[in-house]
């Protein structure tokens, strides 16, 4: 954000934001001057809680002499949290090094240790199945004319699909078809060229060619497959909501039916190269007014794979969420390494 405050006035809007997150009631000057530890009276702390209301980062309800982050106020204060050198991280109790080819299942434990942590919604986002490698292709003849197109990757990912032919097809073809797709695609990243390359390939008769040319949308639609989305902490949501705000979270609960619109709300922050939070009206257009996310991209040095973030209320405790979501995301950059390693 454009604003630049004073050292002072950025320990008042931090002790506001610290006190208000931990009693949801608005902080006046007095207490702040108490506990402050400033070494200013109290008629100096109500200057600069007005000059901070001014600037919009602190609103102040008429029924209180407190003062309220605003959105703006929480994305500061979030903003400046991810930016110190010494930021809050936090240690997940968490060992993925037995999990080399169950990714999936390392992302959930993930996601759950997220959640257990934070007592908020967690949603980590899977890598694409193309930014893996093949391990093994299969074609399973069902019938003389119905196959079954598997493609095993190096995360552990089995994806297969059914494919009625139009006509009947002799098994030694499917057999050579299959030793073909293995000769060169097993061990190879997936990717729009390489599959155009493996199924147009010149030098193939015929019927290879005809088989090849029913496998390939199919092929590619499964490396296509959006990304898989894991939550955890869905139960312990609601209480973090109160008053107005449940209609966020009920807003929120129909948006967790919708896979890609889950997706569409990280994919923003996917390119992050650093912990990430969105606010209220950066929400808006996924009607999440009163919500706010906190994450981390994980990946490999030279591109992200995923995200793991918080969702809740924005009066959460983001010292915490940073810590944490920071955490798990080295957690599974990690261990990306070791599964997902050029």
């Amino acid at each position: 954000m454009d604003i630049a405050l004073s050292e002072r006035q950025e320990t008042v809007l931090r002790l506001v934001v610290d006190e208000h997150i931990a009693t949801n009631t608005p902080v006046g000057s007095k207490f702040l001057a108490a506990r402050s530890g400033l070494s200013v009276s109290a008629s100096t702390i109500r200057n600069d809680l007005a000059e901070l209301e001014t600037l919009g980062l602190l609103t102040h309800p008429h029924t209180s002499a407190g003062r309220l982050p605003t959105e703006d106020g929480y994305r500061y204060y979030a903003g400046r949290l991810i930016e110190s050198s010494n930021g809050p991280t936090t240690d997940l109790d968490l060992d993925l090094s037995e999990l080399r080819q169950e990714v999936h299942t390392a992302l959930q434990l993930t996601t759950e240790a997220v959640a257990e942590l934070t007592h908020l919604l967690a949603v980590t986002s899977a890598p694409r199945v193309e930014t893996t490698v093949v391990r093994h292709v299969e074609l399973i003849q069902l019938q003389p004319d119905s196959i079954v197109l598997v493609v095993i990757t190096a995360a552990g990912e089995v994806l297969k699909k059914v494919l009625q032919l139009s006509q009947a097809v002799e098994r030694g073809l499917m057999e050579a078809v299959a030793e073909y797709l293995n000769d060169c695609l097993s061990g190879a990243r997936l990717g729009s060229r390489l599959i155009r390359s493996t199924f147009n390939a010149p030098g193939l008769d015929d019927s290879e060619t005809r088989i090849l040319s029913i496998l390939e949308p199919t092929f590619d639609e499964l490396v296509r497959t959006e990304r898989s989305v894991f939550f955890g902490g869905a139960a312990d949501m609601i209480p973090a909501f109160s008053g107005d705000n449940v209609l966020a979270a009920r807003r929120l609960l129909e948006l967790l039916d919708e896979r890609t619109d889950v997706l569409e709300l990280l994919r923003e922050t996917l390119d992050s190269k650093r912990p990430f939070v969105r606010v209220g009206r950066e929400l808006e257009e996924h009607e999440l007014e009163g919500v706010s996310i906190v994450g981390a991209a994980y990946g490999l040095a030279h591109r992200n794979l995923g995200t793991v973030s918080v969702v809740g209320p924005s009066r959460m405790d983001y010292g915490t969420a940073i810590g944490v979501v920071r955490s798990a995301a080295r957690a599974l950059s990690g261990y990306a390494q070791e599964v997902y390693d050029d």
